[in-house]
């Protein structure tokens, strides 16, 4: 990926004015130099463009095929009724990800839908002028190693993004949970570039997506979806070579909390369905989780993310936290590596401080690195030195 053009559609030339509430207050020009910037760091020249004529757009994706290897493209208003540019993406055949400033699923219901959406690759929205970043990291991170997407159930979320190494298995498994507060606009492409990373070094990884709040997730459909993910491991392990006596979670911020629920003796909780794990885990590796929910809840982590998925009333609140967080699930009886930095500000490092010490005297096994100066994303940037401290952990715990 070495080439990528970013397509702006109808009043996207009016960013930083037109409406900032909803937009944000970067211009344009801004835009544009923070995504070529962000190219540059990561060896890929971008090239922008901008049009109000869905002509222009169709003119210069057709132009693309020759001249780029992906395409990044915000089409405004377009998206939810031009078929055309779905047919000129189509006909590019590029790799193209879909980008919204806003959160589109929570606006007026016409902007719900996409027609040029079935025609790319990926789709990402209500992340800011950040998401122009998130679709390149895609990009790149894709090309490099290209992944099978397979379900493990009905709908388009339950699906998870297999890599196996080239070399002869079985291999150990990596299933990789993203966080997002469990919120529908945060996906599985935020643990790509661990993926990639950890594919290389030897594991196959499993990147599961699972139902989040605003997509019909909460408890306990999510917990149920990544129980689920994890298990269908034992049909994949028949036709891929993966070494099932040696599977992992790793999950950061709520990823990480779905990472070491999963962990659990599902027994230990009568307020969810019965479910027969069919898959034994070895290690549960939490990134910054949110390993309490009741103090998350306290707190109002992530602007009341704990209450959404909790689905907190008076009559259930305390059963669900209960059934649902690590902390009141200890001891685990499974090895667990617990990782967090000094400056995180969205899940503070005391929660992991006070969840090892839990475990430590409920029993488990637990290692605690806790990362001078690492910010919450520090930790699923594969090149930040933390994940160099979880790599060393993933190679002892792989040794027989």
């Amino acid at each position: 990926m070495k080439n990528v053009l970013v397509i702006n559609g109808p009043n996207l030339n009016l960013l930083g004015t037109r409406e900032p509430d909803v937009y944000g207050s970067t211009t344009l020009n801004e835009l544009d130099l923070l995504v070529t910037e962000h190219g540059e760091r990561l060896g890929v020249t971008v090239t922008c463009f901008q049009s109000n004529h869905e002509g222009e757009i169709i003119d210069r994706l057709h132009t693309a095929r020759d001249a780029h290897d992906g395409v990044i493209i915000n089409a405004g208003a377009l998206t939810h009724y031009s078929y055309a540019i779905h047919d000129a993406i189509t006909a590019t055949e590029l790799p193209t990800v879909e980008v919204h400033i806003s959160n589109i699923k929570t606006r007026e219901p016409w902007r719900r839908g996409s027609v040029i959406g079935p025609a790319c690759r990926y789709a990402i929205y209500g992340r800011g002028i950040d998401g122009y970043n998130y679709a390149l990291d895609y990009l790149v991170n894709n090309a490099e190693n290209p992944p099978l997407t397979l379900s493990y159930g009905s709908g388009g979320d339950h699906v998870g993004d297999l890599r196996v190494p080239s070399a002869p298995g079985p291999h150990p498994v990596a299933v990789l949970i993203h966080g997002g507060f469990w919120r529908d606009h945060w996906t599985r492409d935020l643990m790509d570039g661990l993926a990639v990373d950890l594919t290389a070094r030897g594991w196959a990884t499993w990147n599961l997506e699972y139902h989040r709040v605003g997509s019909g997730g909460g408890w306990p459909v999510t917990l149920e979806d990544v129980a689920a993910g994890i298990d269908h491991l034992a049909d994949l392990s028949s036709d891929y070579p993966l070494d099932l006596s040696t599977v992992v979670t790793i999950g950061h911020s709520a990823g990480g909390h779905l990472a070491l629920w999963a962990a659990a003796p599902r027994h230990l909780s009568n307020n969810l369905p019965e479910l027969e794990a069919r898959v034994a885990l070895r290690a549960a590796v939490g990134l910054a989780a949110i390993s309490d929910l009741e103090v998350g809840f306290a707190a109002n982590l992530g602007d009341g993310a704990v209450e959404e998925f909790v689905r907190r009333t008076p009559r259930t609140g305390a059963d669900r936290f209960a059934a649902a967080s690590p902390r009141d699930l200890l001891p685990m009886g499974v090895q667990q590596v617990i990782v967090h930095g000094t400056d995180d500000d969205a899940v503070p490092v005391a929660m992991s401080r006070d969840y090892v010490a839990a475990a430590r005297a409920g029993g488990d096994d637990v290692t605690y690195h806790e990362i001078d100066s690492a910010t919450h994303m520090d930790l699923i940037n594969p090149d930040h030195p933390s994940w160099a401290i979880v790599t060393a952990q993933l190679d002892k715990i792989r040794r027989p």
